[in-house]
């Protein structure tokens, strides 16, 4: 893990994800990207460097300021990690937030992506969903996502929710590098629903098989009962005090995303822990 990109707007959530990747940087001796997008009506984005011309859009004088503030924002933002050692970048486009990043990530693969979220009622969700939800879904590398202040004592228990699927093999070897990382224990997790229910005795034996396949160390098996995979999820870290939640994601598009909400996305947004997902490759 050796760059982190960390999109930001200087919102109370965007601080906090910014902490938490200098957390994980200062420990995994890895340099952070902070990315600040100035939004437009567009489907794409362009750096910004130097000088502007500001003829090229409507209300000269109010972008130019609103550049030059963010400008300076960004760059006491990089300030403050660079004191504490880290290497950091700093990135000013202009245009859509999504595919800005999309860009960002394009141009310069990267190993994590950090995002703080206050997260969305069910209604905002289906109406115009959120740009953390969409660089869940689409991004080729982990994305944590956190909700509040992060504490100082890391992330010492991992609660993994599983559906030990064979695709997960990408997603635990994340999963192992945060672990090495931290020194984290890894809850494993099955989550039992009225509608797809299985024997305690037959999914821990299962789970051991998958863990030991998997080469995880470290790690307990549990089986948790909800309503729902996502409340089950939720609850069961909530129980045990975790510090961070783990799981994969299919990354559904279309219409099927409205239909069959992604149970990441869902955690990823309800939950007030942070939340790390992996785009699974099918």
């Amino acid at each position: 893990m050796k760059k982190i990109l960390v999109p930001v707007d200087f919102s109370d959530p965007a601080n906090w994800a910014v902490e938490t990747a200098a957390f994980v940087a200062e420990r995994a001796d890895a340099a952070v990207i902070l990315l600040h997008i100035v939004e437009q009506p567009t489907s794409i984005s362009f750096n910004v460097e130097g000088q502007v011309d500001t003829s090229q859009w409507e209300d000269k004088l109010f972008t130019f300021k609103l550049i030059e503030r963010n400008k300076k924002q960004l760059a006491e933002l990089a300030g403050r990690l660079k004191t504490r050692g880290i290497v950091v970048k700093e990135e000013l486009r202009m245009g859509n937030p999504y595919h800005g990043i999309k860009t960002v990530i394009s141009d310069q693969p990267v190993d994590l992506i950090v995002m703080g979220t206050s997260g969305r009622s069910k209604l905002e969700e289906i109406l115009v969903g959120s740009n953390t939800e969409k660089v869940v879904r689409h991004a080729k590398c982990p994305v944590l996502t956190v909700h509040k202040k992060p504490g100082l004592g890391g992330f010492k228990n991992i609660v993994y929710a599983t559906s030990m699927s064979e695709n997960e093999t990408g997603f635990a070897k994340v999963l192992k590098e945060v672990q090495e990382i931290f020194g984290s224990t890894i809850h494993i997790v099955r989550i039992n629903t009225p509608t797809n229910f299985r024997a305690d005795a037959e999914v821990k034996r299962l789970m051991d098989v998958f863990a030991k396949k998997l080469h995880l160390k470290n790690y307990t098996l549990n089986v948790f009962s909800d309503y729902s995979e996502e409340e089950g999820i939720i609850h069961f870290a909530s129980g045990l005090d975790a510090d961070l939640i783990g799981l994969a994601t299919h990354g559904r598009t279309g219409f099927g995303q409205v239909l069959a909400k992604s149970i990441a996305e869902d955690v990823a947004n309800h939950s007030s822990r942070p939340v790390l997902t992996y785009v699974t490759k099918s």
